[in-house]
């Protein structure tokens, strides 16, 4: 019964919340601050529905003093709301372009200034890692990247992909990885308090000076960095 209960309340809230960011969108389109507005609507009153207990210790994020290319593990679509409670000002992500279809959510992402991406599309992808190397260097907009490209519940991360650590490089602009404890297996929607999640972010990695010669080890150092750090929160709530 609470199951249904909170599937229902949720549905209708996710509807409610792209209704609102979609009314923010058209009222000020591309603004790189609807993200950050749009992921509180979407994770505040979701948080509390579920009743997930989130302890968040981001301090190295929101102490950016520029533009940065923030990289966080992935596993589910429940990222929205978990991950939408960090979320720091003036950022935008990277997303696939069927997002753009999908009601309300699709067209609010867009107006939001979040990057579409025809992955399909070569030329195409390039152009778009091109106009966030701009926003970037000048529009003072950080880019957030999910660099394991796809949904993962594993225990461990998958292997990350280019994209994020290349727009780093060029734009010569710092990395900040976000890591959040495994919770994708362990949720559980139907118990009156749904889970226990914690979020870490990690100090800032420079790029300055980099070249596309140093992006196998600097992709290794922040997947190793992160690892551990996921394991070392998954410790802590298993003793805690």
């Amino acid at each position: 019964m609470l199951f249904i209960l909170r599937m229902t309340m949720m549905g209708l809230h996710f509807i409610v919340a792209g209704l609102l960011g979609l009314l923010l969108g058209l009222c000020r389109p591309f603004n790189p601050d609807n993200s950050r507005i749009c992921a509180r609507l979407y994770s505040l009153p979701a948080l509390c529905m579920l009743r997930l207990k989130l302890k968040a210790n981001v301090d190295s994020l929101y102490n950016q003093d520029k533009a940065c290319v923030i990289i966080a593990n992935h596993q589910s679509n429940y990222d929205l709301y978990v991950l939408g409670r960090v979320v720091p000002p003036r950022t935008v992500s990277l997303g696939k372009k069927s997002l753009k279809w999908v009601p309300f959510f699709g067209q609010l992402y867009w107006l939001a200034g979040n990057v579409l991406i025809d992955r399909g599309n070569a030329f195409k992808a390039k152009q778009a890692m091109l106009t966030t190397t701009d926003a970037l260097q000048h529009k003072d907009t950080s880019i957030w990247v999910f660099p394991e490209g796809t949904r993962n519940s594993g225990e461990n991360l998958l292997p990350f992909k280019k994209g994020a650590f290349q727009m780093a490089i060029a734009a010569g602009v710092p990395i900040v990885p976000v890591c959040v404890s495994n919770y994708a297996k362990r949720i559980r929607v139907n118990r009156w308090t749904s889970g226990r999640i914690l979020i870490q972010s990690l100090p800032a990695i420079p790029t300055l000076g980099m070249t596309l010669d140093d992006l196998p080890q600097l992709m290794e150092r922040c997947h190793t960095l992160m690892q551990q750090c996921i394991r070392q929160l998954d410790e802590q709530l298993a003793h805690g």
